[in-house]
């Protein structure tokens, strides 16, 4: 049983940065999903894949990992570089774009 350990991503639906100092621990799915010939869902006898443990820290969820003796692979991803603008950059002699207005 192997498990990835990743900070989630933004949602993309909210404009709020909640939760994603946490650190997930995910479990990869070991069965393949099947599809029910009646109603067309598709399910699995794996119930590991559908596990995900919530950590402070990155060290917490490698500990929990190596104290259950569970393989872990680890994703590190790089921070977001936010870039300041201003609406007077709009109007600025230096401005690179043509205006489009």
């Amino acid at each position: 049983m192997t498990a990835l350990i990743f900070q989630p991503a933004k949602n993309a639906m909210q404009s709020g940065r909640a939760r994603m100092k946490n650190w997930v621990l995910k479990f990869e799915p070991t069965a393949r999903r099947s599809t029910d010939p009646l109603m067309g869902w598709t399910g699995s006898s794996d119930m590991s894949g559908q596990t995900s443990l919530t950590f402070k820290t990155r060290e917490e969820a490698e500990r929990f990992a190596k104290a259950h003796e569970i393989s872990y692979e680890v994703i590190i991803t790089t921070p977001r570089i936010r870039k300041s603008k201003s609406y007077a950059d709009n109007f600025s002699a230096d401005r690179r774009q043509s205006w489009t207005h």
